[in-house]
C-alpha cells in the first residue's frame, strides 16, 4: 500500500505534492519522491526514509513546474532505498511513473526489456512501467498507457508524466484506489481523499478499468480498453479531515478490517498461477525443494496475534504436509534449550519484522544450524534481512494497535507455505493442490461477503457489552481461531476473555459458567462438528448465551445457538480466514459501545521492540 498524489494548475506543484504526501504517509513511509514536469523536462527528487528526509532535500532547491506527481512508499519489490523510491523514470528521462499495487509478471517483462537493451536501476516491479510507456510512446501518452496495460498483470493505480506532453497527467486504476479532485482551474490526483481535502471536496472516484486524463482545461475519464469517454458523477466529500484519513470510517481498526479483501488479494498476487498450482516460486523464497524434503520438523515462533497465526499454521502444515510442527511463544523459545538443528525448518512470524523476542529466537535457531523462513509485512526489516527466506504479506501499514489484516494475511501465508511443503514432499497430489489453490482465489470475495453482514455482529455487541467475562471455544483448528478472537476482545474492549479447546470445559472450566455469560463457539470444522455441538450443549445446559460461528448451511448448530453468525463454505484449511472476521467485528463493536479507545488500547504498543 502506497500513497499517490498529482497536481496540475497554475501554482507550484512541488509544495502541493509534498503537503498531500503528508496526509498519506500513514499508507507508507519508507521512502518518498516527486516528479515535476517543467520547461527543461522532468525533474525527480526522491529519498529513502520518511517524508521529512525528502522535505530537507527540497530545502536546497524546489522544482518550479506546475505539473507533477508524487509518491510515498510501502516497500514490496526491493528494499527501501533511494534507487527503489518512486517516481521511476525511463532511460531517456522523458517519462515518469508512480504506482501503487503489484505487477505480477514484472520479471518476465523486465527480462524482455533487458534483452532489448533497457537498463534497470532499481529492484522494483514499478520500473517496468516507465520503460514500457517509453517503448510504446508514439506521440500520444494516453495510447501508450493503454497499450502497456495490455502487457501487465496484477493490481495497480498509477500516474504518468511525459516530457513531450508536459501539460498532462494520465492515471489508471485496477484494484487499487484512485481519486481525482476537481478545483477551480486546477486538478488533483490521489490514492486517498485526505491528500486533496484541503483544496477541494468535489471528486471523481475512479472505478476499475478507468483512465483519468488531467490537463489544465479539465479532467476526462475514459475506458482504459476502448478510450471512450465516461460520464462520472461528482462525489462531494462531507467528511472532516480526520475522518477522511480513515477513509470515512470511525476508526483505523474498522478501516483495516474492511481492507482485508484487498490485502488478501495482494498477498496472493503472483503466487498462484492460472492453472491453480501454487507458484510460491522458490526463486522468490530462496528455499530449495530438497531442503523442504529434508526437514524432519517445523518450528513456528511468534508473539501475540502472530503466535495465533502460527498456531493455525500448525494444524494446516501437519494436515497437508504431514510433518511435525511445534509452536512456541518467542519470549520462551530460547529458555527451553530447544531441540533445533540443520533438519529443522524454523518459521518466524512478525508483522513489523522487528519484534525483539522473535528476532532473538531467529538468531538462536540460526546459531543451531536451522533454516529460517520468515513471514513478515515489512520489506527490509531486521527479520526479513536475517532470515534465509522471506514470504511477504502485502497487508500494507496497520495503524490500529489491534492487528486484523496482518493476521489474516499471515493465515494465507501459512496456507501457501503448507502447500509448498506438501508439493515438495509429495504429500498432496497436483489435483489436491489445485483444489486448495482454487479455493484460495475465492477467499478475498468470501471475506467481502462476511463484511457485508457486519450489521448482524453489531447487534451482538449490544448483548455482551455489560459482561466483564467471556469464553471462546472450538475444537481442532477452530480452537486456534478462538485464541485470536479472545485476544481481540480483551485487548480493545477490556472484557476478560479466555479461549479453551472445547473438550477441556468439563475438566474444570464449567465451574465458571453462569447464567447468560457469553460463550462464543466456533463450529466450522465438519470432522469434529458433532463433538463441538456436544460441548456447546454442556455450556448451554449451565445457562450460557451461545454465540456460534459456523459455515453456511449448518442446520445442526441452529438448534443450540442463541445467535448464529455464518461464513461461506470453503476448504477446511481456509476457514480460519473467514471465521476470524466476525470475531474482529465483534471485538470492534463491543469496544465502541463500551466507550473504549479502539485504535489505542491502554498499556499496549503496535510494535514491541524490547524483550
Amino acid at each position: 500500500m502506497c500513497g499517490i498524489v498529482g497536481y496540475i494548475g497554475a501554482s507550484l506543484a512541488a509544495p502541493i505534492l509534498v503537503e498531500g504526501l503528508t496526509k498519506l504517509e500513514y499508507r507508507g513511509y519508507d521512502s518518498a519522491g516527486i516528479a515535476i514536469a517543467g520547461k527543461d523536462g522532468i525533474e525527480v527528487k526522491k529519498a529513502k526514509g520518511k517524508l521529512a528526509v525528502l522535505e530537507r532535500q527540497l530545502q536546497s532547491g524546489m522544482p518550479t513546474g506546475t505539473v507533477g506527481i508524487g509518491h510515498t512508499r510501502w516497500a514490496t519489490h526491493g528494499k527501501p532505498s533511494n534507487e527503489n523510491s518512486h517516481p521511476h523514470i525511463d532511460n531517456s528521462g522523458d517519462f515518469a511513473v508512480v504506482h501503487n499495487g503489484i505487477i505480477e509478471n514484472f520479471q518476465k517483462l523486465r527480462d524482455q526489456l533487458e534483452e532489448e537493451g533497457t537498463v534497470f536501476t532499481s529492484q522494483t516491479d514499478t520500473e517496468v512501467l516507465a520503460h514500457l510507456v517509453a517503448k510504446y510512446y508514439d506521440g500520444d501518452l494516453e495510447a501508450a498507457v493503454r497499450r502497456l496495460i495490455v502487457d501487465i498483470e496484477g493490481s495497480f493505480a498509477m500516474a504518468f508524466l511525459c516530457k513531450h506532453e508536459p501539460d498532462k497527467i494520465v492515471a489508471v486504476r485496477k484494484d487499487s484506489p484512485l481519486v481525482v479532485g476537481l478545483g477551480d482551474g486546477e486538478f488533483y490526483l490521489a490514492s486517498d481523499i485526505p491528500a486533496i481535502l484541503k483544496h477541494t471536496r468535489r471528486t471523481y472516484i475512479l472505478d476499475d478499468g478507468e483512465m483519468a486524463v488531467l490537463t489544465r482545461r479539465g479532467v476526462t475519464v475514459k475506458c482504459c480498453g476502448t478510450g471512450t469517454c465516461i460520464e462520472k458523477e461528482v462525489f462531494q466529500v462531507e467528511w472532516d479531515a480526520v475522518a477522511a484519513e480513515k477513509g470515512g470510517y470511525d476508526h483505523f481498526m474498522l478501516k483495516e478490517i474492511f481492507e482485508q479483501p484487498k490485502a488478501l488479494r495482494d498477498t496472493l498476487s503472483g503466487r498462484i498461477v492460472e492453472n491453480g498450482h501454487v507458484t510460491l516460486n522458490m526463486e522468490e523464497l530462496k528455499l530449495d525443494p530438497a531442503e523442504l524434503r529434508a526437514a524432519n520438523k517445523v518450528c513456528i515462533v511468534a508473539c501475540g496475534t502472530a503466535y495465533h497465526a502460527g498456531f493455525v499454521g500448525k494444524y494446516i502444515i501437519e494436515n497437508l504436509a504431514r510433518i511435525p510442527v511445534e509452536v512456541d511463544v518467542a519470549s520462551e523459545f530460547r529458555y527451553r534449550n530447544p531441540l533445533v538443528d540443520a533438519h529443522t525448518l524454523m518459521v518466524v512470524v512478525s508483522q513489523s519484522g522487528e519484534t525483539a523476542d522473535t528476532l532473538a529466537a531467529l538468531r538462536e535457531a540460526k546459531g543451531k544450524g536451522a533454516k529460517v523462513f520468515a513471514v513478515t509485512n515489512v520489506v527490509g526489516s531486521s527479520i526479513a534481512r536475517e532470515a534465509d527466506a522471506v514470504l511477504y504479506t502485502w497487508a500494507g501499514p496497520e495503524i490500529a494497535v489491534a492487528s486484523t489484516k496482518a493476521y489474516t494475511t499471515q493465515l494465507l501465508a501459512m496456507n501457501l507455505l503448507a502447500l509448498a511443503l506438501a508439493e515438495a514432499r509429495g504429500t498432496l497430489s497436483a489435483e489436491e493442490i489445485s483444489e486448495i489453490a482454487g479455493a484460495m482465489r475465492e477467499i478475498p470475495k468470501q471475506v467481502e461477503d462476511v463484511l457485508n453482514a457486519a450489521g448482524e455482529v453489531r447487534m451482538v455487541a449490544e448483548k455482551i457489552k455489560k459482561w466483564n467475562d467471556a469464553f471462546f471455544i472450538g475444537r481442532s483448528i477452530d480452537y486456534a481461531v478462538a485464541m485470536e478472537g479472545s485476544l481481540k476482545l480483551k485487548e480493545i474492549s477490556y472484557i476478560h476473555a479466555e479461549a479453551y479447546a472445547a473438550g477441556e470445559l468439563k475438566h474444570g472450566t464449567l465451574a465458571l459458567i453462569t447464567e447468560n455469560i457469553p460463550v462464543i463457539a466456533l463450529a466450522t470444522q465438519e470432522q469434529v462438528l458433532e463433538k463441538t455441538i456436544s460441548n456447546i450443549q454442556e455450556v448451554k445446559a449451565r445457562g450460557a448465551m451461545i454465540i456460534a460461528v459456523a459455515q453456511e448451511g449448518n442446520k445442526e448448530i441452529v438448534k443450540f445457538a442463541d445467535v448464529l453468525l455464518t461464513v461461506p463454505r470453503t476448504h477446511p484449511a481456509l476457514t480460519p480466514i473467514l471465521a476470524v472476521v466476525p470475531l474482529q467485528l465483534l471485538s470492534y463493536y463491543t469496544s465502541v459501545v463500551r466507550g473504549c479507545d479502539v485504535d489505542k488500547p491502554r498499556n499496549l504498543a503496535k510494535s514491541v521492540t524490547v524483550e
